[in-house]
């Protein structure tokens, strides 16, 4: 018997907290929220905290560990959502756009233009996170989460 499907959470300055809560929760899918340092979440009977410590990427080996297909990741971290997928988890990123086999190269490669862009001090932070955010990011959440129910890829 497989264990059910988990929903993890890169919790670092993930802006949809409550949202992921809510979503698991009308689902009985458990959230386990991953960080470097304590912090508070949303109370529900299936949330947890898991606090790693060590490396930068500590927060996301960690999760990569637990994953097994068909659980769902939330990451605005694009090298999470690369490894994630090879794992057979649905990625989700904060505003709601999926992470796919199709996109994630994609994905990669723009995360590194951006990078090389900031070091020459060209572009600025994503833009301020709203309301139709956490919407499109609840609508999203909602067809992941029934998907992986159903064993189904994105």
């Amino acid at each position: 018997m497989t264990a059910a499907p988990h929903l993890y959470v890169d919790a670092d300055a993930c802006p949809v907290k409550a949202e992921t809560v809510k979503g698991a929760e009308r689902h009985g899918w458990p959230v386990v929220f991953v960080a470097n340092a304590w912090f508070a979440v949303p109370r529900a009977p299936r949330v947890c905290v898991q606090v790693v410590s060590g490396s930068f990427d500590a927060a996301d080996d960690w999760i990569v560990e637990q994953l097994r297909p068909h659980d769902v990741v939330i990451t605005a971290g694009i090298p999470l959502a690369a490894r994630s997928l090879k794992c057979g988890a649905h990625v989700l990123g904060p505003s709601g756009k999926p992470f796919t086999d199709d996109n994630i190269g994609n994905a990669l490669a723009t995360r590194e233009l951006m990078a090389d862009l900031r070091a020459y001090g060209v572009g600025g932070g994503p833009p301020p996170f709203g309301p139709r955010d956490r919407s499109r990011f609840l609508q999203a959440l909602e067809e992941t989460v029934r998907l992986a129910t159903r064993g189904r890829p994105r």
